[in-house]
């Protein structure tokens, strides 16, 4: 029976047992917990003073009460979904940047990988409030000394930059997006040490033998980058935006809003529901983009 096994389903069979571990864990942990936010957002739950809770079951109520009543859930939502459809390019983007110059070869390479994978070893507890607070003070200080900038350089406004692009026909919504960007440098740089650690390793599995014939064909370092980097590392791109949606959404404030009504107002029903509609909002975003994606994805055999 070993030897009538093609390759394919030896490498199915290796890929079912690496992810095992997670498969026993996510059926006997996640799909009980599932079931439980389910039957906890189509009921009221209430607490027991000698321990555990009883379930009536109000329906749909709850996802009324998220939708119709509640007056912060609906604002959450819409924030967190334009702040995922605007963060994750970006995080892709810079991530893929990064890791094209740390996995070229200069002095000091090792540390600067180690400087920008930092941030994701300190994303925790004490250090993260102190990363905030680092963040609030330098933020502050960069103003004040941005204004004195301004104030002396005789009536500059940053309108007026924004005017000429403008006036010279760069596309106003492009524009907003650039300058978004631009305010939102220390999340991106903060949420993209995985991604950058993920594409280094796919720039480093790519057969340099490729990018030999592509110079004795004449290839420009541009045209090496899209007819050679890009697709081998799309596969890559694939699991980094997979990630980072995921990531974003599990730092946003829909997730502290469902914590709030939880632990704070002791109505896990509306909690539950509301953490449903994330998830399910989530769960078709990435259905989505993992579509598109997966159209332009090349594999290389």
């Amino acid at each position: 029976m070993r030897n009538r096994l093609t390759l394919s389903h030896k490498r199915a069979i290796t890929g079912l047992l690496f992810i095992s571990p997670w498969l026993i864990g996510f059926l006997s942990f996640y799909v009980r917990s599932i079931f439980q936010t389910i039957n906890f957002s189509l009921s009221e739950v209430s607490a027991l003073d000698t321990g555990g809770f009883t379930t009536t079951f109000t329906g749909l109520e709850n996802f009324r009460y998220a939708f119709t009543q509640d007056p912060e859930f609906n604002q959450i939502m819409t924030n967190t979904m334009v702040d995922m459809l605007v963060d994750v390019p970006l995080i892709i983007f810079f991530s893929l940047f990064i890791a094209l110059l740390l996995n070229g070869k200069f002095r000091g390479r090792t540390l600067m990988r180690a400087i920008f994978f930092l941030p994701v070893i300190m994303n925790a507890g004490a250090i993260n409030d102190a990363l905030q607070l680092a963040q609030q003070n330098v933020l502050g200080g960069v103003s004040a000394v941005a204004s004195e900038i301004s104030a002396s350089a005789e009536g500059f406004n940053l309108t007026i930059l924004l005017d000429t692009f403008e006036s010279i026909g760069f596309p106003d919504f492009l524009l907003e997006y650039i300058v978004d960007a631009v305010s939102r440098i220390f999340t991106i740089v903060r949420a993209s040490g995985v991604q950058i650690v993920i594409f280094i390793a796919a720039l480093q599995s790519i057969p340099y033998a490729l990018y030999e014939v592509a110079k004795i064909e004449g290839a420009t370092t541009y045209e090496s980058f899209w007819k050679i980097t890009l697709p081998m590392v799309s596969p890559l791109i694939l699991t980094n935006v997979v990630y980072t949606i995921v990531d974003s959404f599990i730092q946003s404030e829909a997730v502290d809003k469902a914590q709030e009504v939880a632990f704070t107002s002791f109505n896990y029903g509306a909690s539950s529901a509301m953490s449903l509609i994330s998830a399910v909002l989530v769960c078709t975003v990435l259905a989505i983009v993992s579509y598109i994606l997966s159209k332009r994805t090349f594999y290389y055999n």
